[in-house]
C-alpha cells in the first residue's frame, strides 16, 4: 500500500530545521551545512558527491532508503529555491540539471509556472494547493508508489498536522541553532498517534522514527 513519508529530515537539538537569514548563497541561513554534515561522511553521501569511501552503519542504512519505493515528492517553495526565486524565470532549482529525485516533484507555491522537465526523470510541477489536494495530485502521479514529503519544515509540519504523514523520520543533530524555522511548533501530542523509536549513532545524531499506528508502513 502506498504511504506518505518524510525521510532523514534533520533538526537541531532545539528543533530548528533551517537557520535564519536564508539567501541564494546560504540556503540554510546561519545554520550553513551543520545540519547535514553527518550525511556527507557516509558511503551514500560520498557517492552522491562522486567521491569514494565513507562510513557505513545506521546513518548510511537510513540514507539508502531515500529512493526505493518512492514515486513522487512534494516540497515547499523554500526548499526549491532561495527567497525571491519566483521572480527569476531561469531558476531551475539548486540541484543542477540532474536533480536527485528522478520522479515527478510537486512544488507548493503561490507563484505557479509551467512544468519544468529536468534530466534523469525529474519534472517539477508548481502547485498552489492545500496539503490534501497536493497529496492527491502526487499520488495520481506516483503510480502506486510512496509519496515523499521533502520539506522544508513548514511544509512537513503542515502535512503532519493534517494527519497526512504515515512515516516520519527525523534526524536530531547535536547542535543548537537558537533561531530559524522550527519543526515541532503546534504538534503537541504527536507521539500519541505514532509508534516512536530512536537509534543513536557514533556520528552523534539520533534517528527518530514515527510510524502512524493506523497506517500500513
Amino acid at each position: 500500500m502506498s504511504v506518505t513519508r518524510v525521510q532523514h529530515f534533520a533538526v537541531s537539538l532545539d528543533g530548528f530545521a533551517t537557520g535564519e537569514g536564508q539567501t541564494r548563497e546560504a540556503p540554510f541561513g546561519h545554520a550553513g551545512e551543520r545540519l547535514h554534515e553527518w550525511m556527507f561522511t557516509t558511503r551514500w553521501g560520498r557517492t552522491a558527491q562522486g567521491l569514494p569511501g565513507g562510513t557505513g552503519g545506521a546513518d548510511d542504512a537510513f540514507l539508502r532508503l531515500f529512493t526505493p519505493g518512492v514515486g513522487a515528492e512534494i516540497m515547499g517553495a523554500g526548499k526549491f529555491g532561495h527567497p525571491g526565486w519566483q521572480d527569476d524565470p531561469e531558476w531551475r532549482g539548486p540541484w543542477g540539471p540532474n536533480p536527485p529525485f528522478h520522479t515527478p516533484v510537486f512544488v507548493l507555491t503561490h507563484h505557479t509556472r509551467p512544468p519544468l522537465a529536468m534530466e534523469g526523470g525529474t519534472t517539477y510541477h508548481f502547485l498552489d494547493a492545500t496539503p490534501a489536494e497536493a497529496l492527491a495530485t502526487a499520488r495520481g502521479a506516483a503510480g502506486g508508489l510512496d509519496v515523499r514529503i521533502g520539506g522544508g519544515p513548514t511544509v512537513v509540519r503542515d502535512f503532519v498536522r493534517a494527519g497526512l504523514v504515515d512515516h516520519l523520520h527525523v534526524v536530531v543533530v547535536p547542535i543548537v541553532l537558537g533561531r530559524g524555522v522550527r519543526l515541532w511548533d503546534g504538534l503537541e501530542g504527536l507521539e500519541h498517534d505514532y509508534d516512536v523509536e530512536s537509534v543513536a549513532t557514533p556520528s552523534g545524531v539520533a534517528h527518530v522514527t514515527f510510524a502512524r499506528r493506523d497506517a500500513e508502513v
